[in-house]
């Protein structure tokens, strides 16, 4: 089949990153670029693209396979939106919107017109994501019982310097980190149907939180504990375990999730596994069968971009569908309720 023609909607670090990935592909090749900055008009003619200042503009005159839409929150469902009624698939970089209500207004869209959206959480490609969804749906955990996750790192000054707005309500690391790990636990456990958190912003002194502990309780009755900071000095997080993206210091002696059931327990992304070999050898004072599950680790953005042109192609559905996007918001949202009230929140 002939390469599929995809534009790219913002030309920031993340959709950089996805034109990056295009160039190196097979499968697809960069058709437009729509952002209104010189910056994007410059990466255009490096690619040898038409340059849009809009993406009105580009699909007024292009004629995409797909686009990706990698520009600020609030303009994911506007643009997703134009796309949809232009019959273009489209990916719309998480979050899925900038509130609950635009979300909402997305998935009824894609219902309506059957459209092929695809949402980026783009770890739930990871092979890492796979392999442990697979121990967990083989059985080999037993009931699963609990998961004790973390996301903790050490966000430099300049990182809020450079963007005034992540000092501010919304900039912080639950909506901007933490709605990475709710799709990779409800892809892991399941639907969270109540919440519970505490945030600090002791350290930074900033209007938003720098610091989450967060305790999560899925339909199945599984429990989940999270920590979560962006002003720890500690390697427990994705980021720096998985070995995923390069741009990160790496520790392959860390782990950031720890998945336990009644048959043993999974460390991710260490992937090491210890088990009861059968039942009646369950008990504290006997020793488990002690493994590592085999992965061959992949650029989950890579991955998804295969996929994505599957879905332009009608061969696949979306992995991560709009109401995926908007189920992860609304726990992100039930945090920041939980926090504020101190209450218990319940989703369902």
């Amino acid at each position: 089949m002939p390469p599929v023609n995809i534009a790219v909607a913002g030309a920031g670090v993340i959709g950089r990153a996805h034109i990056a990935v295009i160039a190196q592909s097979s499968q697809c090749r960069l058709s437009a670029i729509a952002d209104p900055s010189e910056a994007a008009q410059a990466l255009a003619q490096t690619h040898g693209v038409p340059w849009f200042a809009t993406l009105d503009e580009l699909l007024a005159t292009a004629s995409p396979d797909g686009v990706i839409l990698a520009t600020p929150n609030a303009m994911h469902v506007p643009q997703a939106l134009q796309c949809i009624a232009a019959g273009v698939p489209v990916l719309v970089e998480k979050p899925i919107a900038h509130t609950v209500a635009d979300a909402q207004k997305l998935v009824q869209a894609t219902q309506t017109h059957s459209a092929k959206v695809l949402i980026g959480h783009h770890r739930a490609h990871s092979p890492i994501m796979r392999e442990a969804k697979a121990v967990i749906d083989e059985g080999r955990l037993g009931q699963l019982v609990s998961v004790m996750g973390s996301a903790m790192f050490y966000k430099p000054d300049d990182y809020f310097t450079q963007a005034p707005w992540r000092h501010e309500v919304g900039g912080g690391p639950v909506l901007i980190n933490l709605i990475h790990e709710i799709h990779n636990l409800r892809m892991l456990c399941g639907e969270i149907i109540e919440v519970q958190a505490m945030t600090s912003n002791v350290v930074r002194g900033f209007a938003v939180e720098d610091t989450a502990s967060i305790t999560f309780r899925f339909a199945s009755g599984v429990l989940a504990s999270f920590m979560l900071s962006d002003t720890a000095a500690s390697a427990r997080s994705w980021e720096q375990t998985s070995q995923e993206n390069k741009a990160y210091a790496s520790y392959d002696d860390e782990d950031c999730y720890v998945i336990a059931g009644t048959m043993g327990s999974l460390a991710v992304p260490t992937m090491r596994l210890k088990t009861y070999v059968k039942a009646e050898d369950r008990s504290w004072f006997k020793p488990y069968q002690s493994s590592t599950v085999a992965l061959e680790r992949e650029d989950p953005l890579r991955l998804q971009m295969d996929h994505f042109i599957r879905v332009i192609q009608g061969v696949e559905e979306p992995l991560v569908s709009a109401h995926d996007g908007l189920q992860n918001l609304l726990v992100v949202e039930a945090i920041a309720q939980a926090a504020a009230s101190q209450q218990t929140v319940r989703l369902a």
